[in-house]
């Protein structure tokens, strides 16, 4: 899937009406859906324990906060890609405080074309973070095959005898016979000699 036909959940936290029917008119539904918006960070917070959202969306300030430490909370927990609206003298101070845990910034007042360019920066990063979730299940699918192998090779050693290398190997023949991954074998060993 192309990063233009992938869709985005966004919780946008606002507390302007003006702002935040600016932002929404962005957020087209063939590209953000589903968008929530929320007016403070109680509400978000709430919002935010209800469902993952991909992108987390707060300008400052909030009337029950500033939503900094909300959007560093919420960038640094699962997989969800935060940007923080700041004024502009704000800026140098809360980038150095807040970039190191991954938030991404922007210095208000900004263009239509600023926003739409930080939303591409978001994509572009939960892009990256779903190929890192890919990768990370990949190794974790791994790791359980090779405890499934080796629980069988102990059956086998414990209940037929076999050295570790014949048991390995009988692995090996099964499977190859049979044309079905390692893992089946395994299973089917396990089931047999539990």
């Amino acid at each position: 899937m192309s990063s233009s036909e992938r869709v985005y959940s966004v919780l946008l936290v606002c507390a302007s009406a003006q702002v935040s029917g600016t932002l929404l008119g962005l957020l087209s539904s063939s590209r953000y859906d589903p968008v929530s918006s929320v007016g403070n960070v109680s509400a978000a917070k709430r919002a935010l324990a209800e469902r993952e959202y991909d992108f987390v969306i707060v300008n400052t300030p909030l009337p029950d906060g500033d939503g900094t430490r909300f959007a560093a909370d919420a960038g640094g927990a699962g997989n969800t890609v935060a940007l923080l609206m700041v004024r502009a003298e704000q800026y140098p101070e809360l980038f150095e405080q807040y970039a190191g845990a991954g938030v991404f910034l922007i210095a208000k007042p900004l263009s239509r074309a600023a926003m739409q360019q930080a939303l591409d920066w978001l994509a572009s990063a939960r892009e990256r973070l779903r190929a890192t979730e890919r990768k990370v299940l990949s190794v974790e699918e791994k790791m359980e095959e090779i405890r499934l192998v080796n629980r069988a090779k102990w059956l086998l050693i414990g209940e037929l005898k076999m050295t570790e290398p014949e048991a390995h190997r009988y692995m090996e023949k099964q499977a190859m016979d049979r044309c079905v991954p390692r893992r089946q074998i395994a299973q089917e060993i396990i089931r047999t000699y539990s």
